[in-house]
């Protein structure tokens, strides 16, 4: 069959896309607000202060630090683990991090609701896997064992060494005259680094929805990223929530948090209210237990690297002759390859390439929706869980239990019609006109995506000759490779942008950074360097190269539903031009970059 015949059903009926492309449109429009990401509040101040308290680990006293370090890595996540891993494998032994939490995990610190699970398989989400000897647990393994492994990352590589816990930077600031950076923190610290790296994750400043009378409840409260076990009962391990057998509970968002939450929340709650603006696409997700015997067979030298190689090549648009990984994330690309190959090689043009997107696309997302039907026994709430726009669109899930809460007698949709909720009330949540009394509200509502760096890191960088970063990128990000900034030397941002930009697996782009800070820093202090700067011609030429690739596909379509992929459908503006990876993939982009680090010249940097 020709890419050009359309979409059609399992069973071989056509679908229409025009008529698809109607109701996605419809949808959206339903959903679009003026006020974009300023609809969401932050979680600092007022009655919501609380909710940055640390509920897992006591702070503890310490005298502040004005002492000196080699390197100094902001966040203790994936970013920061995996780099200073790499930077103690290449003989830098003096690594401080700085970790607002108690501990090491980042996200997996933070987030302990119940369910909590990684959505890309363990084999290429957990990074150092073969150099720690781990065996994942499950094909998705749980937060607990994801935490559990962070500390022995950490472990492993000596990582807890000089790391301050429970402290956050307030300035970043570098010293032209003695060729360090000055880091001062709310812990009274000021202490200077010849290197600093920054992995401060994509996802961690949490946000509320900026609902009318939230502060006006008279019950109890949370965000699903201080998930208060006190009062529910259980534990983050899984212990049974037995506190909420007589409560009646809201939960406000379905997004990717709240799909796995809610089926622990429906077999605890007496009654169980799920608030939903927009449903989130739902496909198989099959985990099951990693076999030993299969993992000792596989788990060969360079193993994790051909499993990520694979991963990249089959989820990316590239090709592999096998598909290791075998997930969702992989099928997307798998159905899109096998549209495009399907057509007569002279047929084979970039317009044809969109319609095959397009059509595989259509017909995975018309599966996604007929699952619903077959599982949730109430048509009108199964239609109502029925997403309406394209899978990209907003982040995918993957779960086997879901949809299934809704057929339990005690869980109830409310579905606003993409309004959202209303108003919070003393006894309740407002939506569609009724207001609902509730014993307790959880906010599944997510975390700053489309704000400001600076407000999101927290702290302002001052480079060379006093230029702030907040003002160096003012028209938009630029670096050169996604992790160098001219004029902010012996600095390093490790996360995905203006590089692999692998929003699928975040980890993969993480490690891949770690391997070129280390192998820059330990190239500067072989050569007696006390810095080390991208070039500007360099970061303009990375600049130009950017432009030159597809720009920001799934979130620039006109007909995907709002949401922190687009920018909560309003124009990011010329910002955002540059918030792309490479022109021709993150495969593209990790083949290049490993190259350029085994040359040894660091094209485009210059030591000092």
């Amino acid at each position: 069959m020709s890419v050009m015949e359309g979409p059609t059903r399992p069973d071989g009926t056509p679908i229409d896309k025009e008529a698809v492309r109607r109701r996605y449109l419809e949808e959206r429009d339903k959903r679009l607000r003026a006020d974009g990401n300023a609809q969401y509040v932050r979680l600092a101040g007022g009655p919501f202060a609380h909710y940055l308290d640390d509920p897992h680990t006591p702070s503890v006293e310490r005298e502040p630090r004005a002492d000196h370090v080699t390197v100094a890595f902001i966040g203790g996540g994936f970013a920061g683990l995996v780099t200073g891993a790499r930077l103690k494998e290449a003989g830098v032994d003096d690594v401080r991090i700085v970790e607002k939490g108690g501990d090491f995990g980042g996200t997996w610190y933070w987030n302990r609701y119940p369910g909590a699970q990684c959505d890309t398989a363990s084999m290429v989400y957990m990074p150092l896997l073969e150099e720690t000897g781990h065996m994942p647990t499950e094909k998705y393994a749980h937060g607990p064992e994801i935490l559990e492994y962070c500390r022995r990352i950490a472990t492993r590589f000596g990582l807890h060494d000089g790391a301050l816990f429970h402290t956050e930077v307030t300035d970043l600031s570098w010293d032209d005259d003695a060729s360090r950076w000055v880091v001062s923190t709310n812990r009274g610290d000021r202490f200077t680094a010849q290197f600093v790296a920054m992995g401060i994750g994509p996802l961690h400043v949490a946000k509320l929805p900026g609902i009318p009378g939230i502060a006006d409840f008279a019950g109890h409260s949370f965000h699903t990223s201080r998930w208060d076990y006190a009062y529910t009962g259980g534990d983050h391990l899984g212990a049974p929530m037995d506190r909420l057998a007589d409560k009646r509970v809201a939960i406000i968002g379905t997004g990717a948090t709240a799909v796995q939450a809610v089926p622990h929340l429906a077999r605890a709650c007496r009654e169980l209210l799920v608030f939903q603006r927009t449903p989130s696409s739902i496909d198989v997700r099959d985990n099951g237990p990693i076999d030993p015997e299969w993992f000792a067979g596989i788990a060969t030298p360079g193993w994790q690297q051909r499993w990520l190689d694979n991963f990249t090549l089959n989820q990316a648009g590239g090709t592999a002759d096998v598909d290791l990984v075998m997930d969702g994330w992989t099928e997307i690309s798998r159905r899109m390859r096998s549209k495009f190959s399907a057509l007569p090689r002279e047929e084979r043009t970039p317009l044809a390439m969109l319609a095959a997107f397009e059509d595989a696309d259509v017909e995975k997302m018309e599966q996604i929706r007929a699952r619903v039907d077959a599982v949730v026994a109430d048509p009108a709430t199964a239609e109502h869980l029925k997403a309406w726009y394209r899978q990209l669109c907003k982040r995918p899930c993957f779960h086997d239990e879901y949809l299934q809460a809704y057929n339990e007698p005690g869980v109830r949709l409310v579905d606003t019609d993409g309004r959202g909720v209303e108003r919070i009330t003393e006894r309740g949540v407002v939506a569609n006109g009724v207001e609902h009394e509730v014993d307790l509200i959880i906010y599944a509502s997510g975390f700053e995506v489309g704000t400001e760096w600076t407000r999101r890191a927290g702290y302002e960088v001052t480079g060379r000759g006093g230029v702030r970063i907040s003002d160096y990128w003012a028209e938009g990000m630029r670096t050169l490779h996604g992790l160098h900034v001219h004029g902010f030397p012996n600095m390093f941002v490790v996360q995905p942008t203006q590089a692999a930009n692998l929003i699928s697996n975040v980890p993969s782009n993480l490690t891949d950074h770690g391997r070129t800070v280390a192998a820059v820093v330990a190239h500067a202090l072989e050569r007696g360097a006390a810095e080390v700067e991208s070039t500007k011609e360099a970061e303009n030429a990375w600049g130009e190269l950017l432009l030159t690739g597809p720009g920001r596909m799934m979130a620039g379509a006109l007909d995907c539903t709002p949401g922190y992929y687009n920018n909560e459908g309003q124009d990011p503006g010329p910002r955002a031009r540059l918030n792309v990876g490479h022109p021709h993939g993150p495969a593209a982009y990790f083949a290049y970059i490993d190259k350029w680090r085994r040359a040894g010249t660091f094209e485009g940097l210059e030591f000092r």
